[in-house]
């Protein structure tokens, strides 16, 4: 099914897309097409509109970006498979979302593996961040860096969470990560994986009872529309990685990497400006709104996933795991 689906997108795709970059008609600048799932508002794409500009400054309008937003070129799957066979060059992705291709990116979907955003950034700009987005390239992925997705919390439609006991009996949405299955379930709710699009009517309809993601998107989204309770839990800070496609980065000289490297580095400390600002704004929109905020005794909800880290033992990613914890010691 997901290849027929795959199929009829790249059907539908205008001739000028079925290459992830190209030299536009009226110049020689080199265009580099990418494509996303998020609202125009929202403070990723925001960065992703700085990444653009500011690779046009760097090359002096030599090379730039024609973003896609909004899910127009398909999910966050569609588009990374798109750029496997050449068809897209950039996006944006939660890493959760290259856990089927890059088994290493599970960490950050790991409950409360941060001390704090010191500690998460520490990690991301890091040797650990560094090795992650090289993890991706044999899959035809080169992670040019990332963007701040924020802590994910827990919001429902009908019953209040305020202890993960409060998960039985719900069925959480989730995105379609392995790593995010087994933390609901492990707190005790049904995890259910829907697709982006298609979560807002499944909320309103009663197919899930909620769901769980960072303020800006539930803000932009319009999930607060049909979901009473928002519970700040924070369990997860899983970042959004930048991805260029191999088959466009092997095209550049070195002076086009550098370009766009800059941009990057450039458009991660925009963004997370953008993000702070957006964060703060959202969760005064949707108190206002009438949605009933409730802070969570974190240490509970920790103590719930402790089944998870004992799974890893052993495991390449348990060593993992003690490496981004050592870079939140005290030394």
């Amino acid at each position: 099914m997901r290849c027929y689906r795959l199929f009829c997108l790249i059907l539908l795709l205008p001739l000028s897309m079925l290459s992830g970059c190209s030299k536009e008609e009226k110049s020689d600048a080199y265009i580099i097409r990418l494509g996303h799932q998020l609202d125009i508002n929202h403070p990723v794409h925001k960065g992703l509109v700085f990444l653009k500009e500011e690779l046009e400054r760097n090359s002096n309008g030599e090379m730039s970006i024609v973003i896609y937003p909004s899910s127009q070129v398909g999910d966050e799957r569609e588009v990374l498979e798109l750029i496997q066979i050449g068809s897209m060059g950039m996006t944006k992705v939660s890493a959760s979302a290259l856990e089927t291709f890059v088994p290493e990116m599970k960490v950050f979907s790991l409950p409360y593996l941060f001390n704090d955003q010191t500690h998460y950034w520490k990690t991301l700009k890091g040797e650990v961040g560094t090795k992650l987005l090289e993890a991706g390239e044999p899959y035809r992925f080169k992670g040019l860096g990332y963007f701040d997705a924020g802590s994910r919390s827990f919001y429902t439609t009908k019953k209040p969470v305020q202890t993960p006991g409060d998960l039985k009996g719900q069925k959480i949405r989730v995105m379609n990560s392995q790593t995010a299955v087994s933390m609901v379930n492990t707190m005790g709710g049904s995890a259910t994986p829907v697709s982006w699009g298609e979560l807002y009517t499944s909320l309103q309809q009663g197919v899930v009872d909620g769901a769980e993601n960072n303020l800006p998107s539930f803000y932009f989204s319009k999930h607060y529309e049909v979901s009473q309770f928002l519970i700040l839990d924070e369990h997860t800070s899983i970042p959004d990685v930048i991805i260029v496609g191999t088959h466009v980065w092997d095209q550049l000289s070195a002076t086009q990497k550098t370009w766009l490297e800059d941009a990057m580095q450039a458009a991660t400390d925009y963004q997370r400006e953008m993000w702070a600002e957006s964060t703060e704004e959202s969760l005064a929109i949707v108190k206002e709104a009438g949605v009933q905020v409730i802070a969570a005794d974190k240490r509970q909800f920790q103590e719930s996933v402790a089944p998870i880290y004992e799974e890893l033992r052993g495991s390449e990613l348990e060593k993992l795991v003690q490496q981004i914890k050592g870079l939140g010691e005290n030394k």
